[in-house]
């Protein structure tokens, strides 16, 4: 009888429990047993895995982060925490590996694959920037919760003629900030990928003032250049030259919690089942991901170390369309 396990990794995305609970079932339908990995690579590290029935994984696929866990695993980066991660898997016989995370995840699962150890990756990652697939797991869900934060917003800033900044998450990665500032028809965006100065930022907000706009939305990424909080002190010195009165709000871990929607649900439930059909057919150092409307693997070689790079051809878009 062939035994596997899962893990998830690095930041929890909403969907991923739906992941886990297909990788159980899916394994359990064809006869094999199955384990969970608490704690990601730590848990790996440390043993901390436990066999997983059908019920274990009932009343989850709902549930926002991962009922498995995950934590930064430090000792997991050294040969001497890898060997004993496939000591522990070794203990219980299990011979293949399922892991649930974005590039920091897959990197150290190509890591235990030039090890020997069969291990299928599944792409979960809100920054969507990750090699392989076309859209991962809990993008959907974050994107729909910026786009509702940025129409809320809309909705205060118009009633008090104020101008406000949105900071979503994406500390490398604009993709959030980009995708949910087109959706929600924000005047200005601010991505990691285009540094911005805030002077350039006030003008778009002096002309939206000057065109008889009664509200301005900035939708500003974590991990640009000038974040939410840099702009609000720097707007706080210009507040004169700005027409609109000026707020910002942070929307944070918020956009990680709550219930996966129904597209990370399927996309979720889709790609655990394909990585447990590639173990089945013996295919391992692959990703499971998304492209062209078809479920894909792409071997490790081709996905660690490289960042998927953002289309800045919707930011021109995106200036085109505000008026």
């Amino acid at each position: 009888m062939k035994r596997i396990a899962v893990l998830t990794s690095g930041g929890d995305a909403p969907g991923m429990n739906a992941a886990i609970r297909a990788v159980v079932r899916s394994g359990l339908s064809r006869g094999w047993e199955v384990f969970g990995v608490q704690h990601g690579y730590a848990g790996l590290v440390g043993g901390e895995i436990r066999n997983l029935s059908a019920r274990d994984v009932g009343g989850i696929i709902q549930q926002g982060g991962t009922m498995l866990g995950s934590a930064r695993a430090p000792e997991f980066k050294t040969i001497e925490g890898r060997t004993k991660a496939l000591r522990h898997l070794h203990q219980h016989d299990i011979s293949g590996l399922v892991v649930i995370g974005g590039n920091g995840s897959q990197t150290g699962a190509h890591a235990l694959s030039q090890m020997g150890l069969e291990v299928v990756g599944v792409a979960s990652t809100i920054d969507n920037d990750l090699y392989g697939s076309e859209m991962t797991i809990g993008v959907d869900t974050a994107l729909n919760i910026a786009l509702e934060a940025i129409d809320r917003l809309k909705n205060t800033a118009s009633s008090h003629q104020r101008a406000f900044l949105l900071e979503v998450m994406g500390r490398d990665c604009g993709y959030l900030a980009l995708m949910s500032g087109i959706a929600g028809g924000a005047e200005s965006i601010v991505i990691p990928e285009v540094p911005t100065e805030p002077e350039t930022i006030a003008q778009e907000l002096r002309s939206a003032y000057e065109r008889g706009k009664a509200h301005a939305i900035v939708v500003v990424a974590e991990g640009a250049k000038y974040n939410a909080e840099a702009l609000a002190n720097y707007f706080k010195e210009h507040r004169e030259e700005l027409g609109f009165e000026l707020r910002a709000a942070t929307l944070g871990h918020i956009q990680r919690g709550g219930l996966p929607g129904a597209f990370d649900r399927i996309l979720a439930t889709r790609f655990g089942a394909a990585a447990v059909a590639a173990l089945d057919r013996g295919e391992h150092g692959v990703l499971v991901g998304l492209n062209k409307g078809a479920i894909t693997t792409t071997p490790y070689a081709e996905v660690t170390g490289k960042k998927k790079p953002l289309d800045l051809g919707l930011l021109e878009l995106a200036k085109q369309l505000d008026g």
